[in-house]
C-alpha cells in the first residue's frame, strides 16, 4: 500500500465520527458544558507511516502577517497542535469557538506557544485575506504568538483541508470539529467544539506529554 494511502486510511479511521456541522453548532450556547468523556474522543492513527510530511504536504499558505508558510514544516512539524476551521464573516459559531479556544489558552498558561500551538485555517480564502484574518484575530483577542491563522490560494487551502478531512464545498457548511495532534508522536484526537475549556486544555496537555493510553469512544 502506498504511503499516502496508509495515512489516508489512518486519518479516515481517526476522524470517522461525523464532524459537527457549522450550521448545527450555530445555535449552541457557548456556555454548554457536556461531560468530558462525551466531548473528547482519542483515536490512534494505527497505520500512520513515518512520513507525515508526505501526507499533510508542505503546501504553501499565507499567515495573518502576510508571510508565506509551508503547512507541514511551519505549522505542524515537531509540535502539538489544535487545528480548527473558520471564516471571518461568520457571525455565530466561529467567534464563539474562538473565544472558547481563548479560554483554553488561558488555562494552558506558559505551555501555549511553547508546547501547544493553535492553527486556524480559513475555509473562505477568497475573502479571507491576511488582513481580514489579522482583523478577526485582533477582534477576538487571538492575535498572539503561538496562534497561526492561515489562508492562501483557494486550491492550496482546499488541498490542505481535504488532507485534514475538513473540506466542504460551501463556506458555511464547514466542520467545527477541533483536531488535536502531537505530530512527532502521531497521536490525534478529535474534540467537540462545545467541550468545556478545562477538558480541552487537559487533553492538549496530555497530547503534549507524549503517547497516551487509549480512551475508548463513549457509548451512545
Amino acid at each position: 500500500m502506498k504511503c499516502s494511502t496508509l495515512i489516508a486510511a489512518a486519518l479516515a479511521a481517526s476522524f470517522s465520527i461525523a464532524a459537527i456541522a457549522h450550521d448545527d453548532h450555530a445555535g449552541h450556547d457557548a456556555a454548554a458544558q457536556p461531560k468530558q468523556k462525551e466531548a473528547l474522543v482519542d483515536v490512534p492513527a494505527k497505520k500512520t507511516p513515518p512520513d507525515a510530511r508526505t501526507y499533510f504536504t508542505d503546501t504553501e499558505l499565507v499567515n495573518q502577517e502576510g508571510k508565506k508558510v509551508r503547512f507541514y514544516t511551519d505549522a505542524l512539524e515537531g509540535k502539538t497542535v489544535l487545528i480548527n476551521v473558520i471564516f471571518t464573516n461568520c457571525k455565530d459559531a466561529c467567534p464563539l469557538i474562538t473565544q472558547r479556544l481563548n479560554e483554553t489558552r488561558a488555562l494552558l498558561g506558559d505551555r501555549f506557544g511553547k508546547e501547544v500551538y493553535y492553527v486556524s485555517i480559513s475555509t473562505d480564502p477568497v475573502r479571507d485575506t491576511p488582513q481580514a484574518l489579522k482583523k478577526f484575530a485582533k477582534k477576538q483577542n487571538a492575535d498572539v504568538a503561538g496562534w497561526t491563522f492561515l489562508t492562501g490560494k483557494k486550491e492550496n487551502v482546499d488541498h490542505v483541508l481535504k488532507r485534514l478531512g475538513q473540506f466542504s464545498e460551501s463556506v458555511e457548511d464547514h466542520s467545527t470539529l477541533l483536531i488535536g495532534g502531537n505530530v512527532p508522536n502521531k497521536r490525534w484526537t478529535k474534540i467537540r467544539p462545545d467541550a468545556p475549556p478545562p477538558a480541552i486544555a487537559e487533553r492538549l496537555k496530555e497530547l503534549a506529554s507524549g503517547p497516551m493510553p487509549l480512551v475508548p469512544p463513549a457509548a451512545n
